[in-house]
């Protein structure tokens, strides 16, 4: 048995504490020799070679291990090494104007970001936020991809790659990187001044600071996506490091979009078909990509962001990334446990809904059921038309036929309700952020134009699979368990004129 005497402590060690071992004294962990310049975790210090390897190697095992990307692939990149077997290149996005940068402040950071990509000597592509509202529909629409490449047609590829730079040598590799170099830039010029006011217009609408960059990373995807597809790249790589995914791993979590997780953290995101957003430095910690700037000089152009100067409850995102760092200052085991479990996430869509509608702006397959009633969400939605359309005991429309302008239709039962219209295709997440919109005139046409084109085409095949024949219309009347259910509560309520009547009888 214990006894309560027993010390289990052990004795504080005789004379002087060790002295800690100073800068000169200690030795680089990995090749034990060189002087440590940098720290990246307690412990482990490195010198200026060995972290350069170091940060070399992850990116490039992060790309080797997924085997995504074929030798000759062409793929949008902000990452540069000596010897790459793919064609990248490079786009900057000018968000300036949502920003509320002044003209003269853009035109300097562009004449600064143009030095910085003349001397990377990758084909480099400038465009400005304001294009969104030159975008066509399609760039919302999902494109099917090629089939993937097996191991065994990624080992091929490899070899014959390898095969190809040994038999061109020194001199092919040498005129291969000039090739490179010399592909067209484009750089789409300034945008009109009504652009501008119209972008600025957009922001100015959104009330709350987190719907305002939820709205801004939304339209800075639809533009790269497009520029990919017009250049033909089909990959997209970004620069998320391990720090940032876990912030947006915690910030998405908050936002509702607890079901897109392995698709906005993943390695690899296919919600678009054809192209595909990778994150190779998703290894890497904010810590580290700041060193290595630091130590090797990589040019670097700071400019103001939505959130700058912003406080620290402005916004659920500034909220989440000021709570992981502070837990990461007094945990450092905190980033990594989160990435780890961003990991483990796999990416399977709920039954039947693999094939379904996606969602208008984040292009996700849709998570709304809408035949569940016993979650909160289904009760917050439904009003939608697709839930529940407004009919009369007649089965009339109460209002006009949406597709009034392709001449309308006998059978058509809902109203014409653009917010409806635009609403019932978006997702959880994206219908919370679109509740700070308070209207929809100032989002860009595409967004518009491809809603009331799925309105239509839904209605189209809604009303084949009705009645076998093509109509103008398909939403019939809701026929769900759920309608039916309410429909037979409502028969036992008393109306409003019911119960004055019964109190003046008695």
């Amino acid at each position: 048995m214990c006894e309560m005497s027993e010390e289990y402590r052990e004795s504080a060690p005789k004379g002087p504490p060790q002295p800690r071992l100073g800068t000169r004294d200690q030795k680089c962990v990995k090749c034990k020799e060189g002087l440590p310049v940098v720290v990246i975790r307690a412990g482990d210090a490195f010198c200026r070679d060995c972290f350069k390897a170091l940060y070399v190697h992850k990116f490039r095992a992060m790309l080797g291990k997924n085997r995504l990307i074929f030798p000759g692939e062409k793929g949008l990149s902000r990452d540069s090494a000596k010897r790459l077997r793919f064609v990248p290149g490079v786009v900057y996005i000018d968000e300036g104007a949502a920003c509320g940068q002044s003209p003269e402040n853009r035109a300097k950071t562009l004449a600064e970001v143009k030095l910085v990509l003349q001397t990377t000597g990758f084909p480099w592509h400038i465009v400005a936020l304001e294009e969104v509202f030159s975008l066509p529909p399609s760039v919302l629409r999902f494109s099917a991809q090629e089939p993937a490449g097996t191991e065994g047609a990624y080992k091929a590829a490899v070899d014959s790659f390898l095969q190809q730079q040994h038999a061109l040598g020194a001199d092919g590799v040498e005129r291969q990187s000039q090739h490179c170099s010399q592909d067209p830039h484009s750089h789409t010029g300034p945008p009109t001044t009504a652009q501008t006011q119209a972008l600025s217009r957009l922001f100015d609408s959104v009330k709350t600071l987190t719907a305002k960059e939820e709205l801004l990373q939304t339209l800075r995807t639809h533009l790269i996506l497009h520029v990919a597809r017009k250049h033909g790249y089909s990959k997209v790589m970004t620069g998320d490091s391990c720090t940032r995914l876990a912030i947006k791993l915690m910030t998405s979590l908050a936002l509702g979009r607890g079901a897109f997780l392995a698709w906005d953290t993943g390695f690899s995101d296919e919600r678009h078909g054809d192209v595909v957003v990778v994150r190779p430095m998703r290894e890497h910690t904010l810590k580290e990509v700041a060193f290595y700037n630091h130590l090797f000089a990589v040019p670097s152009i700071c400019t103001p962001a939505l959130d700058t100067k912003a406080p620290e409850k402005a916004s659920i995102h500034r909220l989440m990334e000021a709570f992981i760092l502070r837990l990461q200052a007094q945990f450092p085991s905190t980033i990594s446990t989160v990435y780890r479990t961003s990991e483990k996430l796999i990416k399977a869509p709920r039954d039947g809904c693999a094939a379904g509608p996606r969602c208008l702006l984040c292009m996700c397959t849709l998570d709304v059921d809408t035949a569940d009633s016993a979650t909160a969400f289904g009760a917050q939605t439904s009003h939608l038309p697709q839930m529940q359309p407004p009919v009369t005991q007649a089965g009339a429309a109460a209002g006009p036929c949406c597709c009034a302008g392709m001449g309308g239709a006998p059978g058509c039962h809902r109203r014409e309700d653009p917010r409806a219209q635009v609403m019932e295709q978006l997702c959880y997440g994206c219908r919370v952020n679109m509740k700070d919109l308070p209207s929809l005139e100032p989002l860009p046409p595409y967004i518009l134009s491809e809603a009331q084109l799925r309105s239509q085409r839904y209605c189209l095949f809604s009303g084949e699979r009705q009645h076998g024949v093509p109509s103008a219309c398909g939403f019939l009347p809701c026929s769900s368990p759920r309608a039916t259910v309410e429909q037979g509560v409502r028969e036992y309520l008393l109306g409003d004129s019911e119960d004055e009547t019964g109190t003046g009888k008695s």
